[in-house]
């Protein structure tokens, strides 16, 4: 063993033990027989090697590198290899001064290279060796040979006549002698090997801390397998005292072989044990056990998958093991394929059939695999040991090499798919056609193939303006619109045909004007002075005549105005624009194909008038309001707008104060000086230009307070105070805003007055603006207004005595139920503002807010939901002091634990994290404010998928249809049926296929059926949730029979399927190993299922943590977990239905 481990690729011995004929042939670990090795190799067919490394030979001491690459494009990662030699000696730990593995990637080829170098080789390193890489599922196997030769290096023989040779030519006497070769040849001192160093045993004798050093200088790089190997080196390996003889390391057996295992005893009175994988071997037909003196022999027949496994063998204290690999046979082709011809469209199958059901075949088209993929053309079917590739629709591409390869052979075939010959059975007819109508070919031929469009020899390629169609066998061609371009000669070529179709196309064009830029009214403007030249578009096959008119006088093609005719347009030309070339010019197109006319209306427009002079009517701080009147004349062409200027009066110089034209008569200047005299004027424009300018308005000064406060509102009342808020004034000002004051006054003082007068007498104008009518009589009226205010100082209490720079603030120390009017002023350096007055009556007091529930729009109709998705409602509300809510579910007050509610000061919301049907109700929600109230009614309806239609019925059948009936569901989901889903299946392969969707009667008629087939039905009912989950199919079929022959169904009893309980696989006793858990196995039929229940000794086994009993398709399991002696006995499975009862039992024996 020692030995073996110190050189890298050790060589091996192989081991035949005699154990029958055939299969029965076991070898220990070593290189195997070479005829073995070769069949397997044949057989093997490479997915993944792109180059697989060759036998090489090489002398001894020289170096020799073997190569083996893959191709990764298919793999999401690097795949795993391995170098063997032999058959199970693994070359990765071995690895060192003599042997390198080593390995590379390519990125632009997506190869991985992987390379072994053998250095300064010996003689012990020949024999063969095995590349295996595998990916997943995918693996590949690649063996070669190495041969290493002695090598034979003799010593130079030396002719010292040589060396006296002449170097010239000619006669014995001519050129010179040249006595080079007499000098002493230097020595070239050769490098002397160093002696051959046995790196195990350097490392057996150095310290642990120079492992690493010693390993570098080396080339060792599997430091973990250095370590391992060095720990089994330094093991010392005693003398079993109990096996003269022990088993050997592994064993090799094919499936359905025999094989066998032999120890020699020392001792022949000792007790001796097999055990497979911990559990002990019982003599049987499968397991055959032989004494010979102190042999013991242990036979394995007919030799299975699930025996490879680790077994070992017990001599009192003692212990021997080994390891078992069962092998798979080849898998052989016994019916290959056969050459196949068919047409485009058929249905094809290529059948072989191979030596063992459902082995792994794999197919390939021309050397590449195919797969039977969802999506795939290509469709594999197994049937026992015959092995089908169906392809439905062939085509053309699919002519190719078939093959099929399994692990002992292949086979190959080849399939012709040709065209059918072509017929047209409806030729394209030749079309004239006006333009703008549509342009439809249409084409019949006896295949259902593609085809191209041609015009002029030109391919067409569909278009949102051409419409190519093909269904089935006919093909059409669709122009909506036609044009003069599409004139010309058609053709329809199909594909793989060597036929066309062809056809003419005529377009007739009549004369017409295109007036689509002048607008809808046909109006052309133009500027009074400027040249106009109006050039229309016009069409028509021949080229139209075109006559110009105004009134009744004709235009001719010379002059001021003319008109000038061109192949596609005419002009009219107006030289110089005058006011009264305004006016409706007619133009008429004439050729054979007809006749067209329009009206073109021509407007001369100008600049308009100058406005009159603004006039300013307000002055503030810095700014004023102006306002002016039209310009009488607008030049033709409507105002578009004004310019604004203004200037100091001192000053000439105007500035502009807007950049974007005025629409209005009014105008704001802003930014100006106060106490700075200005002046402004405005301009108006046109579409044509801008007009002179007004005439200046008078002088004005600009200076003024800011404007009142705005939205002055009250923003809370308690018994004894009222706060107001307001914005701040819209017009501050140069001056700035310093605070506010706030002023008020108690209601009684004349300042909410009820006037009374005869309508008989002259009614008083009022110095203030009448808001409320509060009573009419026929002879009076009361009125109600705020102002006018007491405007004495001493009548307003001014509730901040300092001013306030906030906008809100509150008036305290108020009488409770007193009323007061408010009013605030803004305040600046120019002085107090307007006051801004509040329009009511404040009353001092706390201040009850009715309840109101503000229901959402979507929760006043019935709120849908399906189950199991959440519900979350947010009802808002309104009501003070803080509302008191309450819910009921269907007049009951609503369960907490299922649905959860919570309330706020302004809202409720209602929760269901996953909604039930149960959920569904009228929930009703009333709000309280002392003995006010506010009800709402939410109605929440959870909706479910429906169940399946009631009994289906077959009403009747005749020819190739059905009529069926059949009642809507009892379990609608809480949702109305919107419909109903029938499907058909053909008896024979019963595969469902949809025949009618959203169907919303309870009969319908099926049909279009195939005759002598018989189908069943069956029904889904559908609501807003989708299809019920289940279908209801008829209990009989319906047999579409051939017209004069009626099929009698036959009348079967129906079947009992009842049966009291039996087993029909018993208990086994057992042996279980103390510690490690134990199963007890049976198997039980009965219908009703019967109860299993589990005995120990007669007592029910019940909650008892140490034993677990599963149950699952009759096969009944008890496992005690890590058994004791303790858990010993006798177990007993006892199954009970309504029928009867049946136990099995067997004992346990723990050690």
């Amino acid at each position: 063993e020692t030995e073996n481990e110190s050189a890298p690729p050790p060589p091996e011995q192989k081991t035949l033990q005699e154990g029958g004929n055939g299969k029965g042939k076991v070898w220990s670990i070593g290189e195997g027989a070479p005829e073995e090795t070769e069949k397997r190799d044949d057989s093997q067919r490479s997915t993944l090697f792109v180059e697989k490394p060759q036998s090489g030979s090489v002398s001894v001491g020289g170096n020799i590198t073997f190569i083996a690459k893959v191709e990764a494009k298919d793999l999401l990662r690097k795949p795993n290899v391995k170098w063997f030699k032999g058959k199970w000696m693994d070359l990765a730990s071995k690895a060192g001064k003599h042997l390198q593995l080593k390995e590379s990637f390519e990125r632009h080829t997506k190869i991985h290279t992987f390379e072994m170098h053998i250095i300064q080789a010996k003689e012990n390193y020949a024999g063969n060796y095995r590349c295996e890489v595998s990916y997943k599922d995918k693996f590949d196997s690649c063996s070669f040979d190495l041969e290493v030769t002695e090598s034979s290096q003799a010593a130079p023989s030396i002719d010292i006549r040589s060396a006296f040779k002449r170097s010239g030519d000619g006669q014995d006497d001519a050129g010179e002698l040249d006595f080079s070769g007499l000098l002493k040849r230097r020595e070239v001192k050769q490098q002397e090997e160093e002696p051959e160093v046995d790196v195990w045993e350097l490392l057996k004798n150095a310290n642990p801390s120079e492992y690493e050093k010693i390993a570098f200088q080396y080339g060792i790089t599997d430091l973990r397998g250095m370590l391992k190997r060095l720990k089994r080196m330094r093991r010392e390996v005693k003398k079993s005292a109990a096996f003269a003889k022990g088993l050997d390391p592994a064993y090799q057996v094919d499936k359905g072989g025999k094989v066998r295992f032999m120890v020699e005893l020392a001792d022949p009175t000792v007790e001796l044990k097999w055990y497979k994988n911990g559990q002990e071997i019982r003599p049987s037909a499968k397991y055959i056990f032989e004494h010979k003196g102190n042999q013991r022999i242990l036979f394995i027949n007919n030799c299975t998958m699930t025996d490879d496994a680790r077994y070992y063998v017990t001599a009192g204290d003692e212990k021997c093991s080994t390891e078992l690999f069962v092998r798979d046979p080849p898998i052989l082709v016994t019916k290959g394929l056969e050459d196949t011809s068919t047409y485009v469209g058929e249905r094809v199958e290529l059948s072989c059939e191979v030596s063992e059901d459902d082995a792994n075949v794999k197919w390939f088209k021309n050397g590449v695999e195919l797969t039977n993929e969802p999506k795939s053309r290509y469709r594999i079917k197994v049937e026992g040991k015959k092995h089908t590739l169906i392809i439905e629709e062939a085509a053309k591409n699919d002519n190719a090499t078939y093959s099929v390869m399994t692990t002992g052979g292949q086979s190959e075939a080849k399939l012709s798919v040709d065209l059918r010959p072509l017929k047209i059975s409806l030729a394209l007819q030749d079309q004239t056609v006006r333009l703008g109508q549509e342009i439809h070919l249409k084409c019949e031929i006896s295949e259902n193939v593609e085809g191209k469009w041609y015009k002029n020899g030109q391919l067409i390629e569909a278009s949102d303006r051409v419409k190519l169609y093909h269904k089935g066998r006919i093909h059409r061609f669709v122009i909506a619109s036609a044009a003069v371009d599409d004139e010309g000669e058609y053709m329809f070529v199909p594909d793989e045909y060597n036929i066309n179709i062809p056809c003419k196309v005529h377009v007739v064009d009549p004369p017409k004007l295109h007036l689509d830029g002048l607008g809808e009214d046909n109006t052309v403007t133009v500027v009074a002075g400027s040249k106009l030249r109006l050039e229309i578009p016009i069409t028509g096959e021949p080229t139209p005549k075109v006559m110009w008119s105004k009134g009744d006088k004709w235009i001719t093609d010379s002059g001021r105005i003319r008109a000038e005719t061109y192949p596609d347009s005419s002009c009219l030309v107006i030289d110089t624009a005058e006011r009264e070339d305004s006016g409706p010019f007619r133009i008429t197109l004439k050729n054979e194909a007809g006749e067209d006319t329009a009206l073109i209306n021509i407007k001369v427009v100008d600049v308009p008038d100058p406005p009159q002079a603004p006039n300013v009517t307000e002055v503030g701080e810095d700014w004023c309001v102006m306002t002016w009147e039209p310009p009488a004349n607008d030049g033709g062409s409507p105002i578009l707008g004004y310019f604004i200027e203004r200037k100091k009066k001192q000053s000439s110089r105007w500035m502009r104060l807007n950049f974007e034209l005025c629409k209005e008569t009014t105008f704001e200047p802003k930014k100006m000086i106060e106490g700075v005299a200005y002046e402004v004027r405005v301009f108006a424009v046109n579409a044509i230009g801008i007009s002179k300018p007004s005439m200046p308005s008078k002088s004005f000064v600009p200076l003024a307070v800011t404007s009142p406060p705005t939205l002055l509102a009250v923003d809370g009342v308690t018994d004894t105070t009222v706060t107001m808020k307001w914005r701040p004034p819209d017009h501050i000002g140069a001056a700035g805003l310093d605070g506010y004051v706030v002023e008020y006054c108690f209601e009684g003082n004349g300042f909410s007055q009820g006037i009374s007068t005869d309508l008989s007498e002259d009614l008083l104008e009022p110095p203030f603006n009448l808001e409320v009518v509060v009573f009419i009589t026929p002879y009076s009226f009361d009125l109600y207004y705020p102002p006018p205010f007491p405007k004495l100082a001493d009548e307003w209490i001014v509730a901040n005595p300092e001013l306030t720079d906030k906008t809100k603030f509150t008036i305290s120390g108020l009488p409770t139920g007193s009323k007061i009017l408010v009013r605030v002023k803004a305040v600046n350096a120019a002085g107090e503002s307007e006051p801004r007055y509040h329009p009511q009556p404040i009353l001092v007091k706390e201040v009850i807010e009715p309840p109101k529930i503000r229901l959402p729009r979507h929760l006043k109709q019935t709120y849908t939901r399906r189950v199991g998705e959440t519900v979350n409602l947010v009802i808002p509300f309104q009501g003070r002091p803080r509302a008191k809510v309450s819910w009921q579910k269907n007049g009951s007050p609503i369960d907490k634990n299922q649905i959860n509610i919570r309330n706020t000061e302004n809202d409720t919301i209602i929760f269901i994290r996953k909604a039930e049907r149960s959920h569904s109700g009228e929930y009703d929600m009333k709000v309280e404010v002392e003995n006010l109230e506010d009800k709402a009614t939410i109605d929440i309806q959870i909706v479910d998928r429906p169940g399946p239609p009631e009994v289906v019925t077959i009403e009747d059948v005749w020819g190739e249809n059905v009529n069926l009936s059949w009642k809507p569901p009892k379990d609608d989901g809480n949702a109305a049926i919107t419909g109903y889903t029938i499907q058909k299946a053909d008896k024979k392969s019963m595969e469902w296929f949809t025949v009618m969707e959203h169907y919303h009667r309870t009969s319908a008629t099926i049909n279009e059926l195939v005759i002598g087939n018989e189908y069943y039905f069956r029904i889904f009912a559908e609501n807003m949730c989708g299809l019920s989950e289940n279908a209801t199919m008829t209990k009989e079929s319906a047999l579409i029979a051939k017209d004069g022959k009626v099929y009698k169904y036959p009348v079967y009893d129906d079947f009992d399927f009842t049966e009291r309980p039996l087993f029909t696989q018993p208990l086994v006793n057992t042996f279980a190993v103390a510690g490690y858990n134990a199963t007890l196995n049976c198997s039980v039929r009965g219908n009703p299922k019967p109860k299993i229940t589990w005995l120990k000794n007669k007592v029910v086994i019940m909650n008892d943590p140490r034993y677990r009993m599963f149950s699952n398709q009759g096969v009944c399991t008890l496992e005690i977990r890590k058994p004791s002696p303790y858990d010993g006995g006798t177990y007993s499975c006892r199954a009970v239905n309504a029928l009867g009862e049946a136990e099995v039992e067997c004992k346990l024996e723990v050690k």
